[in-house]
């Protein structure tokens, strides 16, 4: 209501612009005329209805609301409980049909340990035993085929007595004994045929246990076979423990099913066993038998479980297995989950229906809302719209005592509120007008003194300025000369660090050369040492050639002397043949004793003209290391002068510093002075242009309030031409 009075204010008021002056709208008195005369005609009903976009009354709004609202209730409660007993049916169907499955799974471990109870007992029976152990070891041929006889009467009573059993099969583990079976004959190369099944190994690694396996005589026969599973065990004898027959007792399928299809999940349920590689041993059609099962198995299976998923076929099922404890089957059971949720679409169908009951008590709230409260306001609407073309008599006429009469009773007493504010208005635009005219006149005045003020500020503010920019240029001269001194100080510093550093170096490397010249001397001694040593052992090789010489006069002596020993012993005859082997070896020996020594002699040779060799080098190299001596003597001489010349300098260095500190001393008072001035004249700058701001402002202002003193004038003429056209 305030914003359609504000809008009616804004049709006849000027508008302000942005340079605060008003821009008036002035209308010819013919106008005003027509607008007055036309004051009458305002309440009449083409005046008094606007048409308003129904989607967006107030009415429909509600409608809207209320009747959404309560689908939407009823639709979140309704899909919620169809969620909620969705779940408790999946939930109570998974648990019921585990426990099934594990128990059917019990049940069928219970079948299959009947069978291999009971061929357990054929095989440990004492008289099947005694038959086993007179048919291998016996020597009578007779007493062998009677016991052969009755071991066959025995498996074919067995193989009567449980109509489950398709064939008996008893394999000789060693060349002993024949294929046993029940009724039927086959050859020594059968035998090798049958030990060529996984079955027959696994049965021996088992040692006595049963294995349960599938197909177990695939292939055995030259026709096919239907299919099968069977149960193998290794036969031990009681005197040894070496197996001595492996048993296969063959099952028909036909009778296994017939136990497996006691077990049932409900209506469309399948069962069945598959083994390892998920492919069915036992399906429920026989045909369907070593194909892959319609359910895939997660890949990390647990002894049970129960998941859903979608089988080879597309259709949805909730999927349970359990694992055999005899062998590695499985018992998988499927439910379709349409079955399970036959239930939960009742509630789905309930919640349809009353989602349409509701939406039908939804209209009819709607419509009784409409009638209670848009229509009111529709009427309320329509005098607010003569209120705003001017006409402040119209009240409105509702009797009731909720929200909607307390908001008529407001619009009355706003209305009267109104009237008595376009009253006070019209006396207070009068007023003004006249305190206009004054406030126009003294802005004449204040705006003469303000350009007086302004000028003169002006001039003291550019006065300011060049000071300060004078000022600015001497202070970075001073800071420019400060950071070179600063410079140049850290570049002598440098330097007479440098110096220091070149000093210790020439002082380290004359100790150095001092070091290196006791170091040469003693090379010297050396070396003259090493000389008279080798020209002593060189007259050494020249004493042990001699002894060698003796040795070898001894040793031709020595040969001499054991030749004549053999003429004397050849003399002497049988007497003189051991003097003659004596002779012989001191022959040998005085041999061996002269090539030693020559080789002796060689080596000697050799070492003689290596201690000839060396007494040359070291005689040539006694010279260089004079020449060494005198070279290392002149580097030193030369470092002792670099490091005099270097402390000379590192005084000179250090003069240096202390007067360029000295400098950049004065440089830095000098520096700080040049910055008082700069900020003293800063400040007086800124205080002048900050003064000459203020009169600029103020010589605004001062034009400022004269136009708006004008306009005031003219805003106040127009106040009361725009109140004189309401009814009070």
């Amino acid at each position: 209501m305030l914003g359609k009075l504000k809008k009616a204010k804004s049709k006849t008021f000027p508008k302000k612009t942005k340079a605060h002056s008003y821009k008036t709208e002035t209308k010819p008195k013919a106008a005003q005329v027509k607008t007055e005369s036309n004051k009458a005609g305002s309440n009449s009903p083409k005046h008094r209805m606007n048409w308003i976009n129904p989607f967006k009354s107030v009415g429909t709004t509600l409608f809207l609301f209320i009747f959404i609202s309560i689908i939407a209730c009823v639709l979140s409660v309704g899909i919620a409980a169809y969620n909620t007993s969705t779940d408790i049916v999946r939930d109570y169907a998974a648990s019921t049909s585990q426990e099934t499955i594990v128990q059917g799974a019990g049940k069928m471990d219970s079948v299959f340990e009947q069978y291999s109870a009971a061929a357990q007992m054929f095989m440990t029976d004492p008289g099947f035993q005694q038959e086993i152990r007179t048919l291998r070891s016996s020597k009578d041929d007779g007493e062998k085929a009677q016991a052969g006889r009755m071991i066959d009467d025995r498996v074919i009573a067995f193989w009567k007595n449980n109509p489950a059993i398709s064939r008996i099969f008893i394999i000789p583990t060693d060349d002993k004994g024949s294929m046993i079976t029940n009724g039927e004959k086959f050859g020594a190369s059968y035998i090798e045929k049958a030990r060529q099944y996984d079955w027959y190994s696994k049965a021996l690694d088992a040692k006595g246990k049963e294995v349960w396996i599938e197909s177990p005589l695939d292939g055995f026969y030259d026709i096919p076979i239907d299919p099968s599973i069977g149960v193998a065990f290794a036969m031990k004898g009681t005197i040894s423990s070496i197996p001595q027959y492996v048993m296969l007792i063959e099952l028909k399928l036909s009778a296994v099913k017939e136990k497996l299809g006691q077990v049932s999940l409900g209506d469309n349920s399948h069962i069945v066993i598959v083994n390892k590689s998920n492919q069915m041993v036992i399906p429920e059609d026989l045909s369907q038998y070593g194909q892959p099962s319609s359910v895939q198995l997660p890949a990390e299976l647990t002894d049970r479980g129960v998941f859903e998923t979608t089988t080879t076929d597309g259709e949805e099922v909730l999927a349970v297995h359990s694992k055999f404890t005899m062998s590695e089957w499985r018992m998988v059971g499927t439910l379709p989950v349409d079955e399970l949720l036959n239930g939960a679409d009742r509630i789905y169908r309930f919640t349809v229906i009353v989602t349409i009951i509701a939406a039908g008590v939804a209209a009819l709230l709607g419509l009784l809302v409409v009638l209670l409260i848009a229509r009111p306001l529709g009427r309320l609407r329509n005098l607010m719209n003569e209120g705003e073309r001017g006409n402040l008599m119209v009240r409105m006429k509702l009797k009731r005592r909720d929200e909607i009469g307390q908001v008529a009773q407001s619009f009355n007493s706003m209305m009267a509120e109104i009237t008595n504010l376009v009253q006070q208005t019209s006396d207070s635009a009068q007023e003004v007008l006249q305190t206009a005219a004054e406030l126009t006149a003294s802005s004449h005045k204040t705006a003469g003194s303000a350009k007086e003020i302004a000028v003169a500020t002006e001039e003291i503010a550019g006065g300011a300025t060049s000071l300060a920019v004078e000022a600015e240029r001497g202070n970075d001269l001073t800071t420019t000369i400060h950071e070179q001194m600063r410079k140049v100080l850290d570049a002598n510093k440098q330097m007479e660090l440098a110096a220091v550093q070149v000093e210790q170096a020439g002082q380290q490397g004359s100790e150095y050369m001092m070091k290196l010249i006791q170091k040469t001397g003693m090379t010297e001694e050396m070396t003259r040492d090493m000389v008279g040593k080798v020209d002593k052992l060189r007259d050494s090789t020249s004493s042990i050639r001699k002894i060698l010489d003796v040795l070898n006069n001894l040793t031709k002596q020595t040969n001499i002397l054991s030749l004549n020993a053999t003429i004397e012993a050849a003399r002497a005859g049988s007497a003189g043949k051991g003097f003659m082997v004596v002779a012989d070896e001191i022959r040998k020996l005085a041999d061996q004793s002269r090539q030693s020594i020559d080789v002796v002699a060689q080596i000697t040779e050799t070492i003689q003209l290596q201690i000839d060799e060396t007494v040359n080098v070291l005689s040539n190299a006694y010279p260089l290391f004079q020449e060494q001596i005198a070279s290392v003597k002149e580097s030193n001489q030369i470092f002792l002068t670099v490091q005099g010349q270097m402390g000379m300098f590192a005084g000179s260095m250090e003069a240096v510093t202390n007067a360029i500190a000295t400098l950049e001393q004065s440089q830095i008072v000098l520096a700080e002075a040049m910055s008082n001035v700069s900020a003293v004249a800063e400040q007086s700058s800124a205080t002048s242009e900050e003064v000459a701001s203020l009169s600029s402002e103020q010589l605004n202002i001062s034009d400022g309030l004269v136009q708006l003193s004008a306009r005031l004038e003219e805003v106040s003429s127009h106040l009361k031409q725009s109140l004189s056209r309401f009814n009070v």
